[in-house]
């Protein structure tokens, strides 16, 4: 009979599926930085595109729809003149914030405040 440890990330000598499809969706790239701008407020395409440096409106795109798809976030489409969208957190994608802030603590502690990205 497989048991786990007490932390529940490794079963049967396994990491868990569920850490591992967490872990895999959030850590993509660009797309914590995407949810971390939505945390204080909803925003538009532009909005968030402005906020995160180096990433593209096809990444953005795709990212927003990947989210969407997963439950994280909700795309509302007010209708005005002219059409006005906004991407904005479900309570799903709101219960990361302790996550993100934990990994923003641990990233202020470990890495250099001049790190540079590498391009992947």
């Amino acid at each position: 009979m497989g048991t786990a440890t007490n932390k529940n990330h490794i079963l049967d000598g396994h990491v868990c599926p569920r850490f591992h499809a967490a872990i895999e969706l959030v850590g993509r790239r660009w797309t914590g930085a995407v949810i971390l701008t939505l945390m204080d407020k909803p925003r538009r395409f532009g909005e968030i595109l402005e906020a995160v440096p180096d990433l593209h409106d096809r990444l953005l795109s795709e990212r927003l729809k990947q989210l969407e798809s997963a439950g994280l976030v909700e795309r509302r489409v007010y209708p005005e003149t002219p059409v006005r969208i906004e991407y904005g957190l479900t309570q799903k994608g709101r219960d990361l914030e302790r996550a993100l802030s934990e990994v923003e603590r641990w990233a202020h502690r470990w890495i250099p405040a001049r790190a540079r990205r590498e391009a992947t």
